[in-house]
């Protein structure tokens, strides 16, 4: 059976504050915030202004994406582990109840980082297709953070600032606007102590980063049945140009074909990163279809995934 996602959603909050005044903040100093800056093009990153709620996000994303439609699964990606939204509880019985699906079944997935979002696509997919499953079902993908309740945590060293942000996509059978061609995962256990690796750790982890997620989008491919110079486009786990450049020079993909550009004005927002860029490229007229697209996601941890879709021509179902 084939496996498609419905166009992304995105909500983002209506604020955005300099990644320089986030890194003041948790403590960088003058070179660390030039170089995430200048070299890393970090310039902006969405923040939610105090009248405004996460929750509230992740509803209206999830709503957009049904588009009138329902879903008997809800997986909700996120990388933070303790968020306010959860902390008053009733957050699923809540989102539930705002989405028109109370009886929808509901999990959150966490501890594998910014590819929870990914991961959820792929175990959607996989749900779908499971022995017993109903023609019609649908699966609700959300995925976001707010990373400005904690600047500490919000900040990834040598790498990225994250921001507040939402994503919302429908996983199906049948005909869609993204066709589901292959993916791969993958992981390096060394990095597990996340933000309290040493200093060696953390540039060690940078320059096994950038080979492991050439490997990754390789083996996805692979999956696919295509190769790397096969592929139209790269939505990138958007933490910075200077990651991405290494990358187009390791893995022979063109700069130009690995979307970079809402690095800017919108930096890194944890597992919604490759979706954002997906929504921003189909937004503004950049995708044809029959065009192929990585989706690529990476994490402190360390985990790596990667997900292929073909673009579809538009119509009812897509």
């Amino acid at each position: 059976m084939d496996v498609g996602l419905s166009r992304v959603a995105v909500r983002l909050p209506r604020t955005t504050e300099p990644v320089g005044d986030v890194l003041a903040r948790a403590g960088s100093g003058p070179m660390e915030r030039k170089v995430f800056t200048r070299i890393y093009g970090l310039r902006d990153s969405p923040t939610l202004a105090p009248d405004e709620r996460m929750e509230d996000l992740l509803a209206e994303a999830g709503l957009a994406a049904l588009g009138g439609g329902t879903a008997t699964l809800i997986l909700y990606g996120h990388t933070m582990l303790t968020q306010e939204f959860a902390l008053r509880g009733g957050f699923a019985d809540r989102l539930r109840a705002r989405l028109g699906l109370p009886h929808a079944a509901f999990y959150g997935l966490s501890h594998v980082n910014c590819v929870s979002v990914l991961r959820s696509i792929e175990l959607a997919r996989r749900h779908l297709r499971r022995p017993g499953a109903e023609p019609g079902e649908r699966v609700l993908v959300l995925g976001g953070d707010q990373g400005s309740v904690h600047d500490a945590s919000r900040v990834i060293p040598g790498m990225a600032v994250g921001g507040d942000g939402a994503v919302g996509v429908v996983v199906r059978g049948g005909r869609a606007r993204y066709r589901y061609l292959g993916g791969a995962v993958g992981r390096d256990t060394r990095f597990h102590r996340n933000l309290q690796l040493s200093a060696a750790e953390t540039r060690l982890f940078s320059r096994v980063c950038q080979r492991r997620v050439v490997d990754t989008v390789e083996r996805a491919a692979r999956a696919a049945g295509l190769t790397t110079d096969q592929v139209d486009w790269v939505m990138p786990h958007l933490s910075n140009r200077m990651f991405w450049r290494a990358f187009s020079a390791e893995s022979g993909i063109p700069r130009e074909r690995v979307r970079v550009d809402l690095i800017p004005e919108r930096g890194h927002n944890f597992g919604g990163d490759a979706l954002m860029a997906l929504e921003h490229a189909d937004g503004t007229g950049l995708l044809r279809p029959g065009d192929r697209c990585a989706l690529v996601s990476l994490a402190l941890g360390a985990y790596f995934q990667a997900v292929i879709v073909e673009v579809e021509e538009e119509g009812e179902d897509a």
